[in-house]
């Protein structure tokens, strides 16, 4: 059986900033937000990413989006590199390949309507042909993610924060894409509202055949959304594996660390919490070796410490970066 060409595909992608300066005469630091991450985006999955807050997880959802220029690697597209595109050349990807924002409240311009919202992405693919075809496309949008065609006179102060949401997952499917990163969709929402953008992007997946880099720090939505989860940690991913696997055997430590500080449902179930010693190291100074070495309970002195661990697999659809797992 032939496997499917990944939709989205990333090869050693590397991306970094220049850091504050180091002192007279001896440059800027090196920040490494993403450091030689590689991982495919099969059609029609949902690929979770998770990590604490800094970890790079944005930061690689945007370089698969070339909104970001990448320091080296390579993004393929369907098959095509598009690393190397210049801006005219991207530009028909670009209808194939959008992004759904995590907060619903910066993301839209206060001095535009709904309508006006929705009709700048129409209009700059060329998708519509009249005005009242516009408005027909319009209101169509605003039915399939669970709001009324009026609401495309409104402006965005006028919807609460989950509504708001829903506007900017009409903006990101009103030029029929086939690949969106979610970027953390539903951090910024009440609990009570969460279910309902979850639940939503869910249908429009299976109705659509999108496929989704769903980017999150809360374990259990991706658990519920995700078939593979990437777990990232100081810009590297250092576990991989279908989302039964992470949750039922993690392999990586830190992902175990994760997992035991999610909470639990349950009151009464009982739980081991795996705590971690130490901070999250600084991107623009990381340790030698595995990157986790300095807060990791099973590290090995001589080894961890000095060692790279590549990303490997240590069952069928499950790889892990560590020397130990």
């Amino acid at each position: 059986m032939i496997e499917p060409r990944p939709i989205v595909r990333a090869e050693s992608l590397r991306k970094s900033f220049r850091g504050p300066s180091k002192g007279f005469r001896r440059g800027h630091a090196e920040l490494r937000a993403v450091d030689g991450v590689t991982l495919d985006v099969m059609p029609g999955e949902t690929l979770g990413l998770v990590g604490e807050s800094g970890c790079g997880k944005s930061t690689l959802g945007r370089l698969l989006l070339r909104l970001y220029e990448p320091t080296s690697g390579r993004v393929y597209f369907d098959g095509t590199e598009i690393t190397t595109l210049s801006q005219s050349a991207l530009r028909p990807f670009r209808r194939k390949m959008q992004i759904i924002f995590q907060d619903p409240y910066s993301s839209l311009n206060p001095r535009m309507t709904v309508r006006a919202t929705l009709a700048e992405a129409l209009r700059a693919h060329s998708l519509v042909g009249s005005s009242s075809e516009e408005e027909e496309r319009i209101a169509a949008l605003l039915r399939r993610v669970g709001l009324r065609p009026e609401h495309m006179r409104r402006y965005p102060h006028e919807f609460s924060g989950g509504q708001r949401q829903r506007i900017g997952i009409a903006r990101a499917l009103a030029v029929s894409p086939s690949f969106i990163v979610a970027d953390e969709p539903v951090s910024a929402l009440d609990v009570s509202i969460q279910a309902q953008i979850v639940n939503l992007l869910s249908d429009l997946q299976q109705e659509l055949g999108l496929s989704f880099l769903f980017i999150a720090h809360d374990l259990h939505v991706v658990e519920h959304v995700s078939r593979r989860v990437a777990v990232m940690y100081l810009g590297r991913v250092v576990e991989l594996a279908t989302s039964e696997q992470i949750y039922e055997n993690p392999r990586h430590p830190y992902t175990q660390a994760l997992l035991s500080a999610a909470p639990e449902p349950d009151p009464h179930a009982e739980k081991r919490r795996l705590i971690l010693e130490g901070d999250v190291p600084s991107p623009l100074d990381p340790p030698p070796g595995c990157f986790f070495h300095p807060r990791c309970p099973i590290a090995e002195k001589g080894l961890c410490d000095r060692e790279v661990p590549a990303l490997r697999r240590v069952e069928s659809g499950h790889e892990v970066a560590c020397h130990l797992a």
